[in-house]
Parts: C-alpha cells; sequence; structure tokens
C-alpha cells in the first residue's frame, strides 16, 4: 500500500483520462489536477450541459473530451471509468488489450487508505446494514468514514486518515467488478436477480460480488448469508474464516434467533446480543440487517451499543420511510427499492394491503415473483416509467389476480401516481412508493426520485 502522495507522484509523468464528471469521479479528477497530473476528462454529455462544470476543469488545466464520441481515441496510460460503465465496453476491453492499465476513484481508495476498512455488498440491504455497522462502531468511540455507493466519495479524506480509524463502505457490484482488494470485513447480505442490464447474466453479478472477499487474508472475516443459496455456496472460496448469519436455522456457530432475540455464538460461547423488540426499524428483512452488522463487529463494539443504536436508529432516508400521515392516510418513501426483491421486501414489512406505486428504468430483471406478491400484499397498483407494461403483465398473470379485486393503474408520471393515490385514498391505508426498479428512467438517482415524491406528498 501507498500513501496517496506517494500514488500521486508516481502518476505525475503519465497521461491520465478518467471517465465520467458524475459525483463519485469529481474528488478525484480534482485531486489529480491539483497535483500536477495531465489529466483528460472524458463525459457522453455535450458540452451545453456541462458548460460550468466543463469551465471549472478547464481553469485546473483538464483536457475535456465531451458528446457521443468521448470514448474515442483511448491512449492515455492510465484510464479511470466511472462505476456506470461496464469494464466490457468494447473500447475498455480493446485498451486493455493494447496494455493499458483501467481504475476506478475506489481502487484508488483501496490503494492508498491507512485505516480498517469494512465493506458491504449484496442485492438488498446494502445501505441499511452499512449504515449500522457505521453507528455501532461511532457508538463503540470509533472514528469511522461512511461512504463508497452512499454518502460522499472518501478519497479526499483519506490524507486524514489514521491507522486506528474505520472506514465503512457500501460497495456495488459495479464498483467491484475490477477491484483487486478487499476490505478486512466483508459483508454479503445476500443475492439475487439485478442490474442484468449491465452484467448480462447473473453468473457475471455473482462474480463481481466475490471482489468483495476474494483477494482478503487469512486473518479477515467474511460474513454470509446462510439462509442465501447464493451468498452460502461463496464459503468454499473463502480465504478467512466465515461467519454466518441466519433468521431461519439456528447455527451452531454465528448469528442466528433464538427466544425473541439475536444470539451469537463463537470459540467463547453464545450470548444474547439484541432482543428483538429493541430494533426500531420494521420487517424481518431489517433483522436480518441487524443480524449482518452484529456479525460483522463481533470483538469490536460491546452489545450495550449495539442495543442503544437499535434502540434509536429510525433507519436511512428512501428506506420505507413515513412521509407524512394525511386525512388518517400514511405515505411512505421506499425509493431505494430499486429492484423486485427490495420492494417484496418492503411488502412484506406491512400487515395490511397497501396502495403501491412502482416502475421505473428496466433492468432487465424479471417481474414474475414480484407479480405474485402484489397480488397479495397490494389492494391497489399505480404504475409509471418504463417498465409499467411489464409490471402490469406480471400482475395479470399472477395467480389469483381475477378475484383479488387489485386495481391496476398506469400513469404518465409519478406526480400523477401520486394524485391518483391520494384520490383512491381511505381512512387507514396505506400508500408506498417501492418501484422495484432503478430510477434512470425519469430521474438521476433512487435520492432524487425519493425527494420529488416526498415534495409531492407534502403538497397534498
Amino acid at each position: 500500500m501507498s500513501t496517496i502522495s506517494e500514488y500521486l507522484e508516481e502518476l505525475r509523468d503519465r497521461p491520465v483520462t478518467v471517465i465520467g464528471m458524475g459525483i463519485s469521479n469529481m474528488p478525484l479528477i480534482k485531486m489529480l489536477l491539483r497535483a500536477g497530473v495531465k489529466v483528460t476528462v472524458r463525459d457522453k454529455s455535450p458540452r451545453e450541459k456541462v458548460s460550468d462544470l466543463a469551465q471549472e476543469l478547464e481553469s485546473l488545466g483538464a483536457k475535456l473530451v465531451l458528446g457521443p464520441g468521448y470514448l474515442e481515441n483511448l491512449h492515455e496510460d492510465i484510464i479511470f471509468r466511472t462505476p456506470g460503465l461496464s469494464p466490457n465496453t468494447p473500447q475498455l476491453a480493446n485498451a486493455l488489450e493494447r496494455g493499458l492499465s483501467i481504475s476506478s476513484e475506489m481502487e484508488v481508495f483501496f490503494q492508498t487508505c491507512p485505516s480498517h476498512l469494512v465493506a458491504v455488498t449484496g442485492s438488498d440491504g446494502k445501505t441499511t446494514t452499512t449504515t449500522i455497522i457505521s453507528e455501532f462502531l461511532k457508538e463503540a468511540g470509533k472514528n469511522v468514514y461512511v461512504g463508497g455507493n452512499i454518502g460522499k466519495p472518501l478519497l479526499p479524506d483519506v490524507a486524514d486518515m489514521e491507522p486506528e480509524d474505520y472506514a465503512v463502505l457500501e460497495l456495488s457490484s459495479f464498483q467491484l467488478m475490477t477491484m483487486e482488494q478487499s476490505p478486512h470485513i466483508a459483508v454479503i447480505t445476500n443475492l439475487a436477480p439485478n442490474h442484468l442490464d449491465y452484467h448480462h447474466t447473473m453468473e457475471e453479478y455473482t462474480q463481481a460480488k466475490k471482489n468483495i472477499f476474494l483477494h482478503q487474508s487469512p486473518n479477515d472475516r467474511l460474513v454470509l448469508n446462510y439462509d442465501n443459496d447464493v451468498t452460502r455456496s461463496m464459503a468454499a472460496e473463502a480465504v478467512c474464516p466465515v461467519t454466518w448469519f441466519s433468521r431461519k436455522e439456528r447455527l451452531e456457530e454465528g448469528v442466528y434467533i433464538r427466544d425473541g432475540a439475536i444470539w451469537l455464538t463463537n470459540e467463547m460461547g453464545s450470548r444474547e446480543v439484541l432482543p428483538l423488540d429493541m430494533i426500531q426499524l420494521p420487517g424481518v428483512h431489517n433483522i436480518e440487517n441487524y443480524m449482518a452488522a452484529i456479525a460483522a463487529v463481533d470483538g469490536l463494539v460491546p452489545d450495550k451499543c449495539v442495543r442503544a443504536v437499535a434502540q434509536r436508529f429510525k433507519g436511512v432516508e428512501h428506506r420505507i420511510e413515513l412521509v407524512r400521515e394525511l386525512d388518517g392516510v400514511r405515505y411512505y418513501n421506499d425509493s431505494i427499492g430499486t429492484s423486485p426483491s427490495r420492494t417484496m421486501a418492503c411488502l412484506a414489512s406491512f400487515p395490511q394491503k397497501i396502495m403501491l406505486i412502482a416502475g421505473g428504468y428496466d433492468k432487465g430483471v424479471p417481474f414474475t415473483q414480484l407479480g405474485e406478491e402484489i397480488v397479495g400484499h397490494v389492494k391497489a397498483l399505480y404504475l409509471t416509467g418504463n417498465t409499467a407494461q411489464a409490471i402490469r403483465q406480471a400482475v395479470e398473470q399472477a395467480p389469483g389476480f381475477a378475484e383479488s379485486g387489485l386495481k391496476v393503474q398506469e400513469t404518465e408520471d409519478l406526480a400523477a401516481a401520486v394524485a391518483a393515490a391520494h384520490a383512491d385514498a381511505k381512512e387507514g391505508d396505506v400508500v408506498v412508493l417501492s418501484p422495484a426498479c432503478a430510477a434512470f428512467d425519469h430521474f438521476k438517482n433512487f435520492m432524487e426520485r425519493g425527494q420529488v415524491f416526498k415534495e409531492l406528498v407534502r403538497n397534498l
């Protein structure tokens, strides 16, 4: 491992290109430029859409390649890709064949971070589990940095980090795909089909996720979900001890449920860590998130700190977030529900049938199982976005739909969906935005979608 200053010194005489002017890459771009590195910034956006940002970067010494041909003539020694651009893109694959180096902001962070690294990935529960782990560590008096796929990019902070600090990261498959370093503590919450528009196959998606632990050392820790077939099979490739968690099985060793509480058994014996009634977050999926987090921090955080966090932590923004109650109707924002499995977990969190707003960007994930769950848990469905028809078809073909009485309505946009749900809702109803899809058809990301939803609800 090198320090960030040593790393930047190595780049000073080498041409570098950074692909993407998004949030995750801007700290990297500015850091490189301020260190005297020759940087070409490439982005598919035309100049007129990013004129202010373009002027700022050019004033710092960057060369810009913008618009449709932004990937042409890749010749720089080192190429930093944005996570949203697959390394299998023909231009990048060709660059690798020519001996050029491809990296990313997260890979640089792993190379230069002096602190303890804790990272979480999975199809569902990443954000909440990452946040819970960070809260546990903070409660125990640790200095904690939170980033990766949530929060701010941490690369600008790396020079201030100390060996005793903790960096807790949420990592997506996009970020992990080319990683050649793994964290000291790795957590995989679960795996189900997701992002198949990007990875094309479940095998490629799974392989990307494995990079969170394939480069660990024997002294590191891997936390896996025993109840998930895919994650359970990963243990055979682990190079360090595995700590299991299971909501369904009483494990001989690991984290499990017993007598209405989360228990942990390790080489020191068995103990009750957290009564379930202390957890403020609804839904069995959040019990699993707590179990994964407890497994991650065992030996680092006293149980009293775990209980203190559970009693005060109300959840992550955009994850089954209560927006308001109006005329006896409760409105919840679950915009982080960007996959069918996330939305199904959301549906299971409510004891009654709900009014659901869903639909968005098509990631190539099937909606068959979601359709069945909607029939069982939803009384009115409001669909919007590119996947509206596909979700509708899955619902109408699901067993029991004909006799369910489920109302299905397609709407022009999110505003129309909120208005329609509001018009239909009666006292005691629950209206939930849980799209089961990404937001990129109409929004920058799920956060923007969630904020728009909250504003629409607050203005009712």
